[in-house]
């Protein structure tokens, strides 16, 4: 009879929790999943090099359908008792969105109910007795509110399948079946907030076509409001709606009388006459007009669509009184769905007042903490006049000949009514200096204050990369909504296959709706008050791409933005701001986005041509004069400007700013893994392996790169984390080694073997206690030159023995203790 104590809980999961499972009905093919890693693990950055953390894995996922996950079972080897699983499975069930929860240490099972009421929330199960499929659907549909066999069977449709072995991520899952389910049980208006990167309109396909596959929406309407959102969603998910899917489009004809008039394609009467379409794409400006003529989207009758999602649904279509709002009342009988990675909630805009909280939030913090959003390096550069403020010299003329108004300029000016030659171009010598000490050919977005700015930017940048433009022009291109040669190189920028364009200069056009997997630094040099804004341009770079080695991005900030990076908002639920009734004060109002105000639409292409941002006044009726002509800008040079201080900020766990200094930062995390000096020696001892001690300081938010830069980089990661956490002199690695010369204690070896260890030690004092632990630190000279990985280790008689050497030199390295 086997003792099961002395099995691996891998051969208690195969030899009795798998074959209970089975014996319930679960087919081991299709429903039944073992060791489901369902993130990618966090990346840490370590300088230039990136590091995975831990994948959250759970033993098994049982899934009714392949869509469907219904019950999570943690399993323990028999040495645990039968619960000893449950609170870890509990935390991946919520994380899952999974309602039937057990643990199983292969004597039994424990039952966790997510559904229940009635106070049985937990049950022990015998072996032979583990719930059905059909049993654990019952739960399911409970705990979906799923209770009509019409909504069951849109809920429990299928997701579209390629064939290419691409399916939803399990935030993407949960996010098409709450939505699936909201509409199966009639809710109306719908919003999902998901971060930019993580796959909002692959979700958003998934979704209808879920939907139009269970005829449950017949005609549907995706609604962007740019050009480039259309073209990347025909040509991506929805492709797969072949003929089916059309794009609604504006144009000029002729009429009889030789005047022109503005028409759409679906001029003909469709929505009576068309049956071959089911799909519409459609821009917001190619169904609106500015003119005159009457909207497109009449055209179609207000029954014709009874679904439609609207993207980026933080634009335009928050506005109540926007004319793009107008579409969604023409057709309110059809469900709307809105999708967008910022909310928009202030006291004149609101996505939930309109739609309703958001049925499911996926978050920049989450997407990180995943693995499945690239982690950013903040570096701050504060200027002298940023800082101190500019206040002309008397008589002071700008570069027309003019006087400059007597008052002090600070930052909010600059670029806006002020400009300084020379801070642009010490903006620009920055980045120079930044990207020439970490990769000249890393994709860059510098984000300016307006068109002028960013025109300014590219020629100051141009000059001082004067060696890479003469080999192609193209190096730095201007991206603004009025630059068709720009705009043409949009496409190439966001293409990782091609090298050119390498930095873009913008204002406004690249802050949403470009996909640029490989964008590694992003430049802020505007003042940007937004926090809706602010995640759009953030989500510019928070994209990851293993292939091109894009794992991690650099924010340059030369104004302060990151600031909002400690703002309670950033990475929180959004919260209904506007009043249901307001008497609104009439103060002058800043509309930080870029809405259909500040747009000028060309009605032949759609594309948007950019204006930058408008300021909004009151309108008072006694008000006559022309306030809203923009401030004309003064344009001065012969100014003192230099960069005060350049540093890096530090964030902790939850993606807050690091407020103190880095060292006690790090001083609490670390007493908060180890209580005492001795419990951290204690601890090194008995690790075969540091790099395992690293990895557990990085997920507890330990900064090791950063604090070796703070500290000193010539100490050891075990004399770092003695002095910081428990105030021990430090000593170099370099000296460890030499300590450990001096006691020779290479003695005993043979003179092969003890070469060997004294150039591990000499790797050590250069590269740390990580390398040498590695075999392949044999691959390499000047180890290669003592034989081949098994010469050497022959030397020492076995691996074993190699790795005992290796083991016995570290003790000595430590043996001083701190």
């Amino acid at each position: 009879m086997i003792d099961k104590k002395t099995l691996s809980e891998r051969d208690i999961c195969t030899k009795f929790i798998t074959p209970a499972i089975e014996k319930a009905g679960w087919d081991k093919t299709t429903q039944l999943l073992e060791e489901v890693s369902f993130t990618d693990g966090k990346i840490y950055v370590r300088g230039r090099l990136t590091a995975r953390g831990k994948r959250k894995r759970a033993d098994y996922i049982l899934y009714y359908k392949p869509n469907i996950p219904i019950a999570i079972v943690e399993a323990k080897d028999n040495r645990h008792s039968v619960r000893a699983g449950l609170q870890q499975a509990l935390d991946y069930a919520e994380i899952l969105d999974i309602p039937c929860v057990f643990s199983s240490n292969g004597d039994g099972f424990v039952f966790h109910d997510r559904t229940a009421t009635d106070g049985n929330i937990e049950t022990e199960l015998d072996i032979d007795s583990f719930p059905s499929p059909e049993e654990l659907l019952k739960k399911y549909k409970q705990y979906k509110g799923i209770h009509t066999s019409e909504a069951q069977e849109v809920a429990l449709q299928d997701y579209y399948f390629d064939g290419s072995g691409r399916s939803p991520r399990y935030y993407q899952q949960i996010a098409v079946n709450r939505t699936v389910e909201a509409v199966a049980n009639g809710q109306g208006r719908i919003l999902l907030v998901m971060a930019t990167g993580t796959g909002k309109t692959y979700t958003a396909f998934q979704i209808i076509h879920r939907l139009w596959k269970s005829r449950a929406k017949k005609r549907i309407l995706f609604l962007a409001d740019r050009t480039a959102l259309i073209d990347q969603t025909r040509r991506g998910d929805f492709k797969h709606f072949k003929d089916k899917m059309t794009i609604i489009k504006k144009k000029v004809v002729s009429r009889a009388d030789g005047k022109e008039e503005l028409v759409s394609n679906n001029k003909r009467g469709i929505d009576t006459e068309d049956k071959a379409y089911e799909v519409f794409l459609g821009l917001y400006q190619g169904l609106t007009n500015a003119s005159d003529i009457e909207d497109a989207y009449k055209d179609f009758s207000p029954e014709f669509f009874d679904l439609i999602v609207i993207d980026e649904c933080h634009r335009g279509s928050a506005k109540e009184d926007s004319a793009w709002r107008e579409i969604l009342r023409y057709f309110n009988k059809a469900t709307h769905i809105g999708l967008t990675a910022t909310p928009k909630e202030t006291k004149e805009v609101s996505n939930i007042e309109y739609f309703g909280d958001p049925i499911y939030t996926y978050s920049l913090k989450q997407g990180i903490d995943d693995g499945f959003l690239a982690p950013y390096r903040v570096v701050r550069v504060n200027l002298n006049v940023d800082a101190e403020g500019w206040r002309p010299e008397q008589g002071k003329k700008d570069k027309d000949g003019k006087e400059v108004e007597d008052r002090v300029y600070n930052r909010k000016d600059f670029d806006k009514t002020l400009v300084i030659d020379e801070r642009t171009q010490t903006v620009a010598r920055k980045l120079t200096e930044f990207l020439k000490g970490y990769d000249r050919f890393a994709k860059t977005i510098v984000f300016c204050s307006d068109i002028d700015h960013a025109e300014r930017m590219r020629f100051a940048l141009s000059n001082l990369n004067a060696d890479l433009v003469a080999k192609n022009h193209k190096y730095i291109m201007q991206i603004t909504g009025d630059n068709d040669e720009g705009k043409r190189e949009l496409d190439n920028f966001i293409n990782p296959e091609e090298t050119y364009p390498v930095i873009a200069t913008t204002s406004e056009l690249m802050t949403t709706g470009v996909d640029a997997q490989t964008c590694r630094v992003i430049v802020l040099d505007a003042e940007i008050k937004s926090m809706t804004k602010f995640k759009q341009i953030v989500g510019r770079g928070t994209r990851i791409n293993e292939e091109f080695g894009k794992m991690f991005f650099t924010i340059l900030d030369f104004r302060n933005v990151t600031d909002l990076f400690a703002d309670k908002d950033f990475d929180g639920d959004p919260i209904r701001v506007k009043p249901v009734s307001e008497d609104t004060d009439l103060t002058n109002i800043v509309d930080e986005e870029q809405s259909i105000d500040s747009l000028i639409i060309d009605e032949e292409t759609g594309e948007e041509i950019e204006i930058g941002t408008k300021i909004r006044y009151p309108e008072p009726q006694t008000r006559t004069s022309k306030v809203n002509e923009p401030r004309q800008k003064v344009y001065v040079n012969g100014v003192d400007v230099s960069v005060l201080i350049s540093r890096e900020m530090y964030f902790d766990t939850n993606g807050k700013p690091i407020t103190t200094s880095l060292k006690d930062h790090t001083k609490e995390l670390i007493k908060g893994q180890y209580a005492s000096l001795d419990d951290f020696l204690a601890r090194w001892n008995s690790t075969d392996k540091k790099e395992i001690i690293i990895k557990e300081l990085e997920e507890q938010g330990v900064l090791v790169e950063a604090l070796r830069d703070a500290v000193n980089r010539e100490v050891d990661l075990f004399d770092l984390i003695c002095h910081v956490a428990f105030e021990q002199p430090p000593l170099t690695r370099k000296e460890r080694a030499n300590n450990v010369k001096k006691r020779d204690y290479f003695t005993k070896y043979g003179d092969q073997a003890r070469k060997v260890l004294e150039t591990l030690l000499d790797k050590y004092a250069d590269e740390g206690v990580t390398n040498i632990e590695s075999m392949d630190i044999l691959k390499v000279k000047p180890l290669t030159d003592y034989g081949s990985p098994l010469e050497i280790i022959k030397q020492f008689g076995s691996k074993a023995k190699y790795l005992e050497a290796v083991k016995e030199l570290e003790q000595e390295l430590y043996n001083t203790g701190a």
